[in-house]
This record gives C-alpha cells, sequence and structure tokens, in this order.
C-alpha cells in the first residue's frame, strides 16, 4: 500500500496576486472554500477559526461587496474586526502609507486587508511588515480574491476547469479582474478569449497566453463562460469611446449576440453591473446567470484566504 501524501499547507505570509500563485495553491484555497461554504448555510454561521485574531480592513477606495464581504467572512471566522477608510484615515493628514501600517502594526494585528488605487500598494506594505496582507484590489493592477471566487464558481457549476473556454468582454485594460482571471483560468488550462474596443484593450494583451479578437461574435462562439466586465468610466482617459451607444451595438451581450454560445454558457460579472449596457437585463437574469453565486462564493472564498493566511504557523488545515 502506497505512502498516503501529505495534506497541502500553506506557506505564504501574504496573498497579494494570482500571478505569483501555483495551481496548487489556488487550488488549496478552492477545497478550504467548499468546507467553510457549508459554514454560511448553518442557523449559527461562525467557526472559531480565527478566534484571538485581529484583522483589519484598510481601504483607500469605495468598495461595497468586497468589503462587505471580507467583513462577513472575518466575522464569521469569529475574529475581531477593525474597518479602517481613507476618510478616517490620518493619511489625510500627511501621513504615509507606510507610517500607517506600522501603527497599525504597534497594536498586534494579525492581518491587514488593503484596498488602495496605485498599483502596488499592498506589496509595498507586504514587503515592509511583519503582519499578513491580503489585496482586495490595487489600482488596474489585480483583484486576487475575485478571481479564486470566480474559479470557485466556475468549478462548482461546471465540474471542471481545464479545457473550457471563457470569454471576457470589455474594458480589459483598466480593469484588475479581468488581469487576475486571466492568470488564474489560464494556470487551470482554460482558453482565456478577450475582447472589446481596441482602445480598451491594453498593447501586448497576448503576451498573457490569450486569445485577442475585436469582434463579439468571435470571443463567443462555443464559449463556456461569458464573463462581462464594467465600463470604468472612473479609470479612463476621455475619447476611449465614441459613445455609450456604439459601444451597447458592437459588444453588448444579449439575446442576438448570445446565440454563438453554448446554450448552457455561464454569464458572470464581477459588480456592480451597468444594467442594458454590459449585459441586457433579459441576459443578467436569466436562468445561466452566476451573477448571485459569484457574491455568495466570495464570502466563502475570503474565509479560505484568511484562515490559510491567518494560521499559516498551525499544521492542521481542519477548516471547522
Amino acid at each position: 500500500m502506497g505512502k498516503r501524501a501529505d495534506k497541502p499547507v500553506w506557506q505564504k505570509k501574504d496573498l497579494l496576486d494570482i500571478e505569483h500563485l501555483s495551481a496548487d495553491e489556488m487550488t488549496l484555497i478552492l477545497d478550504t472554500a467548499a468546507s467553510f461554504k457549508e459554514v454560511s448555510a448553518r442557523p449559527i454561521k461562525k467557526v472559531p477559526a480565527l478566534r484571538g485574531k485581529t484583522v483589519v480592513n484598510l481601504f483607500f477606495e469605495p468598495s461595497t461587496r468586497t468589503r462587505a464581504s471580507f467583513e462577513l467572512a472575518e466575522k464569521r471566522l469569529s475574529g475581531d474586526v477593525l474597518n479602517l477608510s481613507s476618510s478616517t484615515s490620518s493619511v489625510l493628514k500627511g501621513e504615509t502609507l507606510l507610517d500607517t501600517l506600522a501603527n497599525i502594526e504597534a497594536m498586534n494585528v494579525d492581518v491587514v486587508i488593503v484596498r488602495h488605487s496605485a498599483a502596488g500598494a499592498p506589496h509595498l506594505l507586504a514587503a515592509h511588515s511583519n503582519v499578513s496582507v491580503v489585496n482586495a484590489g490595487d489600482g488596474a493592477h489585480e483583484h486576487p480574491t475575485q478571481a479564486l471566487l470566480d474559479l470557485y464558481t466556475v468549478r462548482e457549476q461546471l465540474g471542471k476547469l481545464d479545457g473550457i473556454k471563457i470569454a471576457m468582454i470589455g474594458d480589459i485594460a483598466h480593469s484588475r479582474v479581468a488581469r487576475s482571471n486571466i492568470w488564474g483560468f489560464s494556470k487551470f488550462g482554460a482558453e482565456v478569449w478577450v475582447c472589446g474596443p481596441t482602445t480598451l484593450l491594453p498593447p501586448c494583451i497576448d503576451k498573457m497566453g490569450v486569445n485577442v479578437t475585436y469582434r463579439l461574435e468571435e470571443a463567443l462562439e462555443d464559449a463556456d463562460v461569458i464573463y462581462a466586465l464594467r465600463i470604468q468610466h472612473e479609470r479612463q482617459r476621455k475619447g476611449l469611446l465614441p459613445t455609450l451607444r456604439e459601444y451597447i451595438r458592437l459588444f453588448g451581450i444579449n439575446r442576438q449576440t448570445i446565440q454563438a454560445a453554448t446554450a448552457e454558457a455561464l454569464i458572470m460579472h464581477p459588480g456592480p453591473m451597468n444594467r442594458n449596457v454590459e449585459l441586457e437585463s433579459e441576459i443578467a437574469d436569466g436562468p445561466n446567470n452566476v451573477i448571485l453565486d459569484q457574491v455568495t462564493n466570495g464570502v466563502a472564498v475570503r474565509m479560505a484566504v484568511l484562515y490559510l493566511v491567518g494560521t499559516r504557523d498551525m499544521k492542521d488545515g481542519s477548516a471547522s
């Protein structure tokens, strides 16, 4: 009888991006999330996994879903939670980001969740701190926990990630969600296509191993997953789109354009959604949409990330 392989153990202090995670490390997070999803279905939605640990949510950008999801995850793990935002931070008084973190670390916290408009901000903080840092979105760079919950949702719905075709449509250039998902799905062997106006596709995007097209029908052809991305006006220069009406005509996902995909193609969106822009309402609310499943799974995935990062010095991988 062969020797049983040791159960994988999380080794990283931080979770900063998908680019530098292996498929095995992501699988460990997804498998751990599966056990935590069951916790959220219980009458009492709590486990003591982070009892005695303090988690700080440090958000320098507006957020509804991500912040609420992290806070729920922390509380369901029985962690102590402190919420800080740019409006209440001493950064407004001239304090540097590193000084802010140093003061937080001096309070003996264990994990800091960071969202910042500057790409690389969580990496800077992680490099100068002993506290575990989790990236909740940095500029147009990455949003790792969003990609992880998307991977979880697709794996849950389709039973696999290898060999599927995922079409990401819209503002690729300004989307941290797109970057994280491209890294994530590619590492699991999915075929990733990106499609949008030329002005909203970054130069050399093909070097990430994706298929690039400017024709929506080609992107959607036989797609197993259709991932609509929001037009991020807040990050764009003026003049990138002629009109919103023109964008909807060429890249809007509706009853006609969706015919190119498989009949069972999943409809996904990271939120917030501009109804009848990226997705026609009938499609957004249709039987193939898993957008609210993404939200539900986000709590479980973030519970898994917090558990693995917050208890990395413990060898027992039990989640409950």
